[in-house]
């Protein structure tokens, strides 16, 4: 007589993760508590960078990846916007140079010095005008050098060059709510993103044009997110419309944008 299985199979069944000591920590880090739906934190080979609680206008840390460890209140930081820092974004083609986005409606890009900061960085390389309310979303162009994108709460997507600070294109009937993040695809030809319509866009920035869309990608009401995978699939994360959380893999290739 052969006996069911009880406990389920699963290669992950006796995988454990070691705490990692606190001398490889970075600790005491007062984190913004902004009410927006951010990781509040970037990293490249070099440096990571912390959006933190400021008086009087928005800051973030830039750490470099050495100093690990209890990190003094007193340590100084990027502090040059006037309202609370909502995104950040490395530069993939300068490991000095990174972007922020805030809600006093600008784009101000900076150049850290290269063994980091020892005194607060308040003058920025450049300031970006151009949207009407905050600037939630930063993303640099993967291939391209010194072009940056920025979508507000303005429902606008914004395409910079940085080294002259001039609008490349300007996207802003694509969008009738509140964009949730932006993704570049691998080369950079296309960008997705989520809105709180509850609708997955894939956009061809230098057409201006939609190309294509899928509507209700997840049910919920809650926010979601977008991005593009190396292969050109589209991966989203979401709710149901009882609040379970839900992943999906979309393949943009097919013509109702299905899922793969």
């Amino acid at each position: 007589m052969s006996f069911r299985k009880v406990v389920r199979q699963s290669k992950f069944r006796h995988v454990f993760g070691q705490p990692v000591k606190n001398d490889q920590c970075y600790e005491d880090i007062r984190v913004s508590r902004v009410t927006w739906d951010s990781t509040f934190c970037a990293v490249n080979p070099k440096f990571l960078a912390v959006i933190v609680e400021a008086s009087g206008g928005g800051a973030f840390l830039v750490l470099p990846l050495s100093k690990t460890g209890r990190i003094d209140k007193a340590y100084p930081t990027v502090c040059g916007h006037t309202g609370p820092v909502l995104d950040i974004d490395w530069c993939p083609h300068n490991d000095e140079v990174i972007a922020s986005g805030s809600e006093d409606c600008t784009v101000m890009v900076w150049q850290i010095p290269e063994n980091g900061l020892t005194s607060p960085l308040t003058e920025p390389v450049v300031v970006l005008e151009g949207h009407t309310k905050r600037v939630g979303i930063i993303a640099w162009h993967p291939t391209a050098r010194n072009v940056l994108l920025s979508a507000g709460c303005d429902n606008v997507v914004l395409i910079w060059n940085v080294g002259t600070a001039e609008e490349l294109y300007r996207l802003d009937s694509l969008h009738p709510d509140l964009i949730y993040n932006v993704s570049w695809n691998r080369n950079g030809s296309l960008f997705c993103s989520a809105c709180k319509d509850k609708s997955v866009r894939i956009i061809d920035p230098r057409r201006g044009t939609l190309m294509a869309e899928r509507e209700k990608a997840h049910e919920g009401a809650r926010p979601m997110r977008a991005i593009f995978l190396a292969d050109g699939k589209v991966f989203t994360t979401g709710f149901s419309r009882m609040s379970e959380r839900q992943l999906a893999l979309w393949d943009p290739g097919v013509r109702r944008f299905c899922l793969a």
